[in-house]
């Protein structure tokens, strides 16, 4: 089955089919654009593993690195915001007091951004090195 982005354009309610009920392609694909929007929105060093089955609490985890607190908050909030749009609710979101990290839980999808120094002391490819990463880049 081949996932196109329009099957996932809708803003989910309230009662609304839930992502994981959508196909198992719609976490891959939101994933893919979370990246693609993290980049377009000046974030680097992107990285999206495929977790699926090595994870308890997810599918998919992508890591970007920000340049200020004030980026790191407003790409967060961009996230939450595509994932809203393609029907993952945002679970939760959290950042520590500093904003040198935020993480956007979409359950199936979970974005980490980070300030360089606060992503090389969690270190989180070292912990996902096993997993496949995703293609992300647009051709």
């Amino acid at each position: 089955m081949t996932t196109t982005p329009d099957e996932f354009t809708t803003r989910s309610t309230p009662g609304s089919t839930p992502a994981s009920a959508k196909g198992p392609d719609a976490a891959r694909l939101v994933a893919v654009e979370a990246a693609r929007l993290v980049s377009d929105l000046r974030c680097e060093d992107i990285v999206v593993f495929d977790v699926t089955g090595m994870s308890q609490v997810t599918n998919f985890i992508v890591i970007a690195s920000g340049t200020s607190d004030r980026q790191i908050k407003s790409v967060g909030s961009e996230v939450a915001d595509l994932g809203a749009q393609h029907g993952f609710d945002r679970y939760g979101s959290d950042r520590d007091a500093a904003s040198t990290w935020c993480v956007v839980d979409l359950v199936e999808v979970m974005v980490h951004l980070f300030e360089p120094a606060t992503r090389g002391h969690y270190d989180l490819e070292m912990m996902w090195g096993d997993a496949p990463q995703v293609k992300w880049r647009r051709a």
